[in-house]
């Protein structure tokens, strides 16, 4: 990176430090280390994505930590595996005081930055985390939780997925009062993983801005995990924030193509693409076999400019993904990598204005928004009491 160009960044992240969408540390520490800090002493440099010297490079001032469980099992015991995940980051944040602290609002980024630590916000990743519980739901945010991913990777008896067989169309009755209730709390409705369908549901749905936690642009690579034109453009009338991702596959069509064929591979030797623990050796021998397409900053460069022209500079943020994927696109390898990608998009022609709201400005608004619609909300209506079994006729 041109020293001009370093310099400007770094003085701007100073001002404006990145406010990222989605890190999965706190499931890295769990197949690491069984959620022990003192085997994962983020405080000096790991084998992961993330430790607290690199969020320092690359001037990261809150990170939405991912309390993430798979989509299978689901019931209660995707809500234990959860709750630990919660602990996790709490122990975390408790562990390294000196450098991170707990938020649940915007006045707490702003109290941790004045206090020079790195804001600690927390994000569940599918509707399975609350086993379709509005009661569930409730007690998530009040531990601090301030986002859900409508799904994961598999449908949710009220939710279809963007990478399942659509069953609902978008939400059910009980899905669009889970987004009633999201609203009422203060809790932003993540639309990253979720169907079309879904994200059309929900925008008609909620009275808050939403947010895609980490997802690109689906007309520059065709993946469903990625967000189509359409909706990037209600964005503008919701307030919302697109999140750009980091993950190769949804950056590059050739990384995607490889992908999908692995996956037909995989497939076709009985291999379940969501068995981590089979599918992941298998992929890394494929790839030291035959090759691999590899994703570079310059196709994460593109999906920014692409948001940023379509949902417009009010509407974009990041959303790295570090610790949720083996590989990165090369350049942003870790979290030192912010830098790099706002001195490439400032050399063309980004403003310090545009690269602020897009390091963080967008995303507290939102943030922000959330708690301002929570209170007007929560002035006329109490916590709904629906349950699923009424609202979509499922069996008691």
């Amino acid at each position: 990176m041109p020293q001009d160009s370093l310099g400007r960044i770094r003085a701007l992240l100073a001002e404006h430090p990145v406010v990222d969408g989605h890190n999965d540390l706190a499931w890295e520490a769990r197949e690491r280390a069984g959620y022990d800090w003192e085997r994962l002493d983020i405080s000096r440099r790991q084998a992961t994505h993330t430790d607290l010297p690199r969020l320092r490079e690359g001037g990261v001032g809150a990170q939405f930590w991912s309390v993430f469980v798979p989509a299978r099992p689901t019931g209660i015991a995707a809500l234990t595996a959860t709750l630990e995940q919660v602990d996790a980051v709490h122990s975390m944040t408790t562990r390294y005081a000196d450098d991170l602290a707990l938020a649940t609002s915007v006045a707490d980024i702003h109290r941790a930055w004045a206090q020079g630590r790195i804001a600690s916000l927390m994000g569940a990743e599918g509707g399975h985390s609350i086993d379709s519980s509005l009661g569930a739901l409730r007690m998530l945010f009040a531990l601090g939780v301030r986002y859900l991913t409508l799904t994961h990777n598999d449908n949710v008896p009220w939710a279809d997925s963007a990478t399942d067989e659509p069953v609902l169309g978008g939400l059910s009755p009980f899905g669009r009062e889970v987004v009633r209730e999201m609203n009422r709390l203060g809790m932003l409705v993540d639309l990253s993983h979720v169907s079309a369908g879904t994200m059309g549901d929900a925008l008609d749905v909620t009275e808050a801005p939403v947010m895609f936690s980490h997802s690109s642009a689906r007309a520059l690579c065709d993946h469903p995990r990625n967000v189509p034109d359409d909706v990037l453009e209600r964005l503008r009338h919701n307030g919302g924030l697109c999140m750009v991702t980091f993950v190769p596959r949804f950056v590059s069509p050739e990384v995607c193509a490889w992908d999908l064929e692995a996956s037909e591979a995989a497939a076709a030797e009985g291999i379940d693409a969501d068995d981590s623990t089979a599918f992941a050796p298998f992929v890394e021998e494929r790839r030291h076999a035959m090759g691999a397409p590899v994703a570079t900053l310059d196709d994460v460069v593109a999906h920014c400019e692409h948001v940023r022209e379509v949902a417009g500079i009010d509407h974009i943020g990041l959303g790295g993904d570090y610790d949720g994927v083996d590989v990165l696109p090369q350049g942003l390898e870790d979290v030192t990598g912010y830098p790099r990608l706002l001195a490439a998009l400032a050399d063309r022609g980004w403003s310090d204005r545009d690269l602020a709201a897009l390091a963080g400005g967008n995303a507290l608004r939102v943030l922000g928004a959330a708690e301002d619609c929570s209170r007007e909300i929560s002035a006329r209506r109490g916590p709904s009491l629906a349950r699923i079994e009424h609202l979509d006729g499922q069996p008691d």
